[in-house]
This record gives structure tokens, C-alpha cells and sequence, in this order.
């Protein structure tokens, strides 16, 4: 059977590729393993290097589980005795001991007597050249078997094909898929031949006995010494001939980290000092060349953020230095490197006008969608990179498809837990439709935390996706402590037969007015707020508060069918499910979607590639796509709106040197008011202010002491009534956010502002105790609960305070009476469930706390202790 296979393999190169191999007929077998040792150009080579290999050598291959995880390639790959190891690159927690075991099967087997086929560099080349960094596979393979033989193999040709990274990142599965198109296409035997050459070589001068670093070295040298062409090769005979492409321009990484708190960048430093074994280091340095530290290194720097930092460790290999780092655990990770976005289908572009975009009357947004629908059924609405573009009516008939499956659920309100995409506009719609009020499920918040939550709502059933939740697990949110049935929309798709989905596309065409009589709940979603108190409080906002919000909203901006927006806040964010979910769908406002808000470079990439012309996003959000984004990229782009957290004035400089067309309006807002209260109008920005009222709103601002109103340009206590103010938490046991004067309620947001005699607020203060980190809103009381209940911490009777002293640059501070240190109140509040961006960054012991006179902290005194310590 292997023979045959090798056979039907080798018949099947030799219609794409013209191989010449040199130097493989002086390697003989004298019974000692080999281990052969090539460069990566492109994910086909393997493939190639095995066919020649094969027939001799027989050697066992080491694979990347992302590139054998199809079930046909995964059956291939099994045949041949392959050792599979995790993609390093994505951070999972497991991945450090899975390579650890692959080396081990790697030295089982040499010292059985087999041939091993390991790629050194662990990953395809990026730039042209081989880049070994500090790897160390090699140089503990050679430490633990002395006898074995090394033999180099060094691959040209392949550098420019659809299997390289010279065209961003490829899949091995998928181009395979195509390429057996276009052979078809030519008739099996017509299809142009890629000219590939193989020099083998056996390193009988190989440095045994030197460190890592030098046999990187070596083997670089041997790899690099031929160039490497960027040749592109047509893949249809009539396409025209072999032609050498120009290498794309370096990118040059801008790495500010001006931005990065104190004490956060003093842990960082600290733990590369660990793993490095150095004593100094500096932002400049390069982790591989400099520090010596290799992927499984990072792989635990990965850990660091997740379980420290709260960060989502991915595209680990997009940290080249130790400002990179710095970035990262301030939640600016890097991007993938040779990220490879799909172009717009034409259909996005279609239909530019400058006629503005009115948001309509109605009472739901369901009817409002509906409309859409009957008025522009074949508009393109929302995209992204996976599910592609979608019109009115092709999002209809997903809702309406999946619509039989989520009716049977049981229970009032049902969870969605995904991030920004075309499958979360679809599970909102398709709760909706079914007659339940929508849950959105702040993941972030840790799985203790998202238990509570579910719980106290009464949800059971929760919309995801498996890719999705399989990243969240490995960043350290175990989905099996949240007692609700996980469902994987996926699965839900792969349900479904022709007869339902053909039903479905006849009803979104025809049936409009059946749809339309379903009755809609009259809450439009429950999001979850973490203010003042320990727990997160459950925020029912109905679709007249969403609605209201939307049209005031929609008046300042003023936005027209020319424009597109990019939406890259999570849906469980108010900002995020008002401005980039609900206000598209009512108004026609065209949106395109990106999972990962911190990922700068993908999202100017999206920015660029869509011609985007609106963002809703936040301070820290911006600033990380600033900094990644390449001149004229942006220049689309004419309205910007930050919220959630206060805009440097930095900001503003560098969004005019990328975004010369942009304006930054920033803007205020709280989940209860679903969301803005107030923003600054495009027409006329006064940076340093938060804006004007929304127009269905009124304020009031109160002496935060006395009660009583404030003058103009004093800070007071910012009180709203109106229309997009909820009615109230669904959490009996939470305190009333409503304060009655001169007869009238109102609901206190905790916040202090000025106004000016223009009607201009600014942002003055919070009152309550909550801070804004990495794009999430943190309970400093949920942490001192979570750590005072604690069995480990609550038994030696200290006290716990957490505080936020610059705001500036935020980061939590613990103040006790005790001997607790960090990584205790990290432990406990983990136990608690709470995710590790509640971690402290700093500890500060005290010999006692300032009370009030009601025998509570004094936070206010407290903060000012803290700063004369300092």
C-alpha cells in the first residue's frame, strides 16, 4: 500500500513540479539513523523531499497538527509514520510538553535505528532566507543520540508558489484543492512545471559539540547561500511563462511603548530576565538573536500573559523583541505574520451614494431589519473573512434556517457567546426571531464569573462556535465550569438538510409577512456591567432604548451609503452590539467584521482592503492600529469614534498622519444607557471633551457632597433621564441606580463631568470603583471579595484594598495590612473564577487603613498614602 501511494504521489508532482535532485546518490546507508535536516520554503516541499526520500530512506516526519488536521491529509500523514507536534505559535498552555514529547519520539526512534525528517526552523520561511532564531530541537536531538548522522537538504524553486508565505499564509489543504482544479483545467497534463532543485549534503563538519546558537548558525549558512527568486508560476498553460516577482518591502514596526504602566513593564522585564538567564535587557533587544530564546521559551512567556496579563496569547511567533513583549501584556499583540486577507467580493463596492443613511421609526429592530429587507433585499449588509459578504436577504435566510433548531430550546432567554462577526449578527437575529431575549456573554470576564452571570438569568443554551471556544480553552477558560450547553453553530449548519434550507430561501423571498407576525420580546438584549458592586448586574435594555440611542446617535454622525463601516469591538460590549450590530441593520449601514480588536495590523489591513470609511472602536484599539498601519492605508477612513476609556491627545497627531481625511470624535457613554450620553460632532471636534448631549437626553449634575445642582465649568454628578435609560437591573439585589430630585428619577451614573456654557462635557472623575483594562470594564470590589473570601487569605484577618492611582496609566494596585504577596492574590483570585486581568501588578503593605465615619475605607485618603510612599 505505501508503495503504491508513493507511487500515485511521485506520478502527481511530476504534473506540477520539474525536480532535479543532487548529491542524494552519495549518501549511503551504512545502518546508523540519519537525520535529515532541510530548509521551508513552502508548505509542498515536504511532500516533494519525502517522495525522493522515500524509496531509500524511509525517514519519519515531523508535521505542524495545523497543517494535518483535514482528515485527508491527516490519513496520509498516519501512513508514513509521522510525528505530530502543536503549532507553537498559537499560544496553547499544553503545547511546551506536547514538542517536548515529539523531540522524545524523535530520539526514540533515531536510537531505534530510523530516519528522522525534522525541519530545524520549525516554521516556513517568511522573508526568502531560513531563520533558525534560538530553536533548540537540533541541538538536543544531536546532545542525546552522538551516533547519529546529519545530512542537509537545501530546496530553491519553491519560494513564490501558492504553498509559500511570499503570498501571505498559506494552507496546505486548501491550495492542494485548487491545484488539483487547475490540472483538471489542463487537462492533467498540460499544467505548467515549477522548476525545484534539491542539494543534499551530509554535514560531516557539523559543530557537535557547540551550543545551539552556533548550529543555527551553521545550518542558516548552508540554507541561505543559494538565493531564493520569488518566482511566480502560472498555473494554466495559456497564463503566459515563468516570471521573477520583486521582494514586497520590509515592514518597518513602529514599537511605542510610552503607553505601557510602570509596573506592568517592570513584571515583563523581569520574567525575559528569568527566562533569558541575563541580568539586563532592553526593549530593543531581539528575543531569539540577542536573548537566545527559542519557541518552546516563549511558548511560556505566552502562559505569562494569559495567566498574569489576561491577555489572549496568539501569533507568539510575531514577538521579535523585547518591546513586542511589552506591547503584548499591555494587550497590543502582535499580528500573524504574512497575514493573508481575501479580497471584497465587487458586490461590496456597489451602490456609493451620497444620500444619507436615516434611521427609520419603528418599534423593534426586528421590524426595522425586516424593512431592509423588503426595501434593498439584495444590498450587501455585513462581511468578513470567513463567512464572506452577505445581503439582506442572504442573512434573512441564515436567521431563518437556523430559526427550527433554536425555536426548540427551551427557556426565555438563550446566551450568544462570539466575537464580532457575520455569525454573531446571525445568532442575535436568529434569538430574536425565535421569541427570546438575547444574552451576550462577556467571556472575558473569566468562567467563574460567566457562570454567575448565566445563572442568575436563568440561561441554559448558549450560541457559539468550536473554533472559537477551543481558543478560549486554551487561553485558560475551561467552558466545562460553566453549567450551560454549549452550541456550536457549526454543528447546528452541518444539521441542516436541503429541504430546510431551500425552505428557508423560499421563505426569506416570499413569506416576509409571516416572519413579520412572530412576536419579538421586548427586551433586545441583556448585557452584563461590572460597576460599583462585587458581582456583575444584569443590564436589560428594550428595543426602545436600543432604538432611541440609535437614531440620536445616527443624527450626529450623519453617515450616508458611501460609507463602511469596520466593527471590531465584541458584541457583549454596549458600544459594540448598538454600533456595529444594531444601528447597520436598521440603517443599511454596510459593516465588516474583525474577531480581535487588538490585532492592529489585521484590522488597517480590513481598514484598507474595504475601503472603510467609519470605525467605532476604542482609545487603546485605535492606537494599536495607528501604530501598525502603513502610509495611505487608511486614507478611506473619515470618521473615528472612541469610547469607553479617555483619548491621549497623542492620539488625535498620529490618527491625522495616517488619516489625514479622519475625524476623532470621542465620546461618552454607560451599558445602561445603551450606550452614548454624549459625543463630539464631526463638524465641530473640541478635543479634551466628551461631546454634547445626546438630543432625546437630559442631564443633571449634582454637587457630589451636598446634592444640590452645580454651576457651569464645576464638576458635578452626572444624572440622565430619557428614552435610551433602562429601566432597571434585573438583580433584585442590586442597589437602585435611580435617584429622585424636585420629582423627577433619574438615573446616577457614579461619573463626575463639567459642563460649559456651550453645552460641552468633559469626563472629571468616577465615583464608582471600576477601571477600564485592556478594553474591559474591572470590579475593584469584585477583587477584594474574591480575595477576602478567599479560605487561604481570610483566615489571617488581613485587609485588602484595590486601588487605581494613575489614571493615566491604569493598572491595580493591592494595599493590605498583611503579608500577602502577589502571586497569592493571584492564585485566590483565580480560584475565585475571575479572569487574570483582575491580577494586581503591584502590592503595597500598610500598617493600617483610613476610615470613614461610617467605619468604611477611605479610598480617597488612601490613594493619597499610596502616593506619598511612592
Amino acid at each position: 500500500m505505501k508503495r503504491m501511494l508513493h507511487l500515485l504521489v511521485t506520478l502527481l508532482l511530476r504534473l506540477r513540479y520539474r525536480v532535479k535532485v543532487t548529491g542524494l546518490d552519495e549518501i549511503a546507508d551504512d545502518g546508523r539513523p540519519i537525520l535529515f535536516l532541510p530548509n521551508h520554503p513552502a508548505l509542498i516541499d515536504p511532500v516533494i523531499v519525502m517522495s525522493r526520500l522515500w524509496p531509500r530512506f524511509a525517514p519519519r516526519p515531523l508535521a505542524d497538527a495545523a497543517q494535518v488536521e483535514s482528515g485527508a491529509v491527516r490519513r496520509l500523514t498516519g501512513m508514513v509514520g509521522t510525528i505530530v507536534i502543536p503549532d507553537l505559535a498559537g499560544g496553547d498552555r499544553d503545547a511546551r510538553d506536547q514538542v517536548q514529547q515529539g523531540i522524545d519520539l524523535v530520539v526514540a526512534a533515531l536510537e531505534r535505528g530510523e530516519n528522522v525528517l525534522l525541519y530545524p526552523a520549525g516554521r516556513l520561511m517568511r522573508d526568502g532566507k531560513e531563520d533558525l532564531g534560538a530553536n533548540s530541537a537540533v541541538h538536543q536531538i544531536v546532545g542525546r543520540v552522538p551516533d547519529l548522522r546529519i545530512v542537509m537538504l537545501r530546496s530553491t524553486g519553491l519560494w513564490g508558489s501558492g504553498f509559500s508565505r511570499a503570498r501571505g499564509i498559506p494552507s496546505l489543504a486548501g491550495h492542494l484543492r485548487r491545484s488539483f482544479l487547475h490540472l483538471l483545467a489542463c487537462g492533467l497534463f498540460f499544467m505548467p512545471r515549477r522548476p525545484v532543485t534539491i542539494e543534499v549534503r551530509e554535514a560531516t563538519d557539523f559543530p557537535r559539540q557547540a551550543d545551539k546558537m552556533t548550529m543555527n548558525r551553521y545550518l542558516e549558512a548552508y540554507y541561505n547561500r543559494v538565493p531564493q527568486p520569488r518566482l511566480a508560476v502560472p498555473t494554466l498553460w495559456w497564463q503566459g511563462g515563468i516570471r521573477e516577482l520583486p521582494e514586497p518591502k520590509a515592514e518597518v514596526r513602529l514599537r511605542d511603548t510610552s503607553l505601557v504602566p510602570a509596573a506592568t513593564r517592570e513584571l515583563v522585564l523581569e520574567r525575559i530576565r528569568e527566562l533569558a538567564g541575563v541580568g539586563d535587557v532592553r526593549e530593543e533587544d531581539h528575543l531569539a538573536r540577542d536573548l537566545a530564546l527559542d519557541s518552546l521559551v516563549l511558548v511560556e512567556f505566552g502562559q505569562t500573559l494569559v495567566d498574569e496579563f489576561g491577555v489572549k496569547a496568539e501569533h507568539l511567533d510575531g514577538l521579535e523583541t523585547v518591546a513586542d513583549c511589552l506591547l503584548a501584556a499591555a494587550g497590543i499583540m502582535p499580528d500573524a505574520p504574512g497575514l493573508a486577507l481575501r479580497d471584497p467580493a465587487p458586490s461590496w463596492h456597489r451602490g456609493d451614494s451620497d444620500d444619507p443613511l436615516d434611521f427609520p421609526d419603528g418599534a423593534s429592530v426586528a421590524e426595522l431589519f425586516l424593512a431592509q429587507v423588503r426595501k434593498h433585499p439584495d444590498q450587501v449588509i455585513v462581511a468578513d473573512q470567513v463567512s464572506g459578504e452577505k445581503t439582506y436577504r442572504q442573512l434573512l435566510t441564515a436567521v431563518l434556517a437556523l430559526l427550527p433548531i433554536i425555536d426548540k430550546l427551551p427557556g426565555t432567554r438563550i446566551g450568544i457567546m462570539l466575537p464580532g462577526s457575520v455569525a454573531a449578527v446571525t445568532g442575535y437575529l436568529g434569538v430574536m426571531f425565535a421569541g427570546r431575549e438575547p444574552v451576550l456573554v462577556n467571556w472575558t470576564a473569566g468562567c467563574g464569573q460567566v457562570d454567575w452571570c448565566l445563572r442568575q438569568v436563568g440561561v441554559r443554551h448558549v450560541l457559539t462556535s468550536k473554533v472559537f471556544l477551543g481558543r478560549l480553552r486554551s487561553q485558560g477558560f475551561d467552558p466545562d465550569r460553566v453549567g450551560v450547553r454549549w452550541l456550536a453553530l457549526e454543528d447546528m449548519v452541518a444539521r441542516l438538510t436541503l429541504p430546510a434550507k431551500v425552505g428557508a430561501a423560499l421563505t426569506a423571498r416570499f413569506g416576509l409577512g409571516r416572519i413579520a407576525r412572530r412576536p419579538v420580546c421586548r427586551t433586545a438584549a441583556i448585557l452584563f456591567t461590572s460597576g460599583s458592586e462585587a458581582r456583575p448586574k444584569a443590564v436589560p435594555l428594550t428595543h426602545a432604548n436600543f432604538l432611541a440611542n440609535g437614531r440620536d446617535f445616527s443624527k450626529v454622525l450623519s453617515l450616508c451609503q458611501r460609507d463602511r463601516l469596520l466593527g471590531i469591538l465584541p458584541v457583549f460590549h454596549s458600544l459594540g452590539l448598538a454600533g456595529t450590530v444594531i444601528l447597520p441593520l436598521c440603517t443599511g449601514l454596510r459593516t465588516v467584521y474583525w474577531p480581535n480588536p487588538t490585532e492592529g495590523r489585521a484590522v488597517a489591513q480590513m481598514a484598507g482592503l474595504y475601503g472603510v470609511t467609519t470605525l467605532i472602536t476604542t482609545p487603546t484599539f485605535l492606537a494599536a492600529m495607528l501604530e501598525r498601519a502603513r502610509q495611505d492605508e487608511l486614507n478611506s477612513l473619515r470618521l473615528v469614534f472612541a469610547g469607553a476609556e479617555k483619548c491621549p491627545e497623542s492620539l488625535f497627531g498620529a490618527l491625522a498622519a495616517k488619516a489625514p481625511e479622519a475625524v476623532l470624535c470621542e465620546g461618552y457613554g454607560v451599558t445602561e444607557c445603551s450606550p452614548v450620553i454624549t459625543v463630539n460632532d464631526p463638524a465641530d471636534v473640541r478635543p479634551g471633551t466628551i461631546g454634547r448631549l445626546m438630543p432625546s437626553l437630559s442631564a443633571l449634575l449634582l454637587h457630589p457632597e451636598t446634592g444640590e445642582p452645580v454651576a457651569e465649568d464645576e464638576p458635578g454628578r452626572l444624572l440622565v433621564r430619557g428614552e435610551s435609560v433602562f429601566s432597571g437591573y434585573l438583580d433584585g439585589s442590586a442597589s437602585s441606580p435611580f435617584l429622585t430630585h424636585e420629582g423627577r428619577e433619574w438615573y446616577d451614573t457614579g461619573d463626575l463631568v463639567v459642563r460649559d456654557r456651550e453645552g460641552l462635557f468633559r469626563f472629571a472623575g468616577r465615583l464608582k470603583r471600576f477601571v477600564k483594562l485592556g478594553g474591559e470594564m474591572i470590579s475593584l470590589p469584585a477583587i477584594e471579595e474574591a480575595l477576602l473570601r478567599d479560605p487561604e487569605i481570610s483566615r489571617t484577618g488581613v485587609r485588602v484594598a484595590v486601588l487605581v492611582p494613575d489614571e493615566e496609566h491604569p493598572e491595580l494596585v493591592l494595599v493590605t495590612t498583611g503579608d500577602l504577596d502577589r502571586q497569592d492574590a493571584a492564585r485566590a483570585i483565580g480560584r475565585a473564577g475571575l479572569s487574570a486581568l483582575h491580577n494586581p501588578r503591584q502590592v503595597v503593605k500598610v500598617a493600617e487603613f483610613p476610615l470613614l465615619g461610617s467605619g468604611k475605607t477611605d479610598y480617597r485618603r488612601l490613594a493619597q498614602h499610596i502616593e506619598e510612599i511612592d
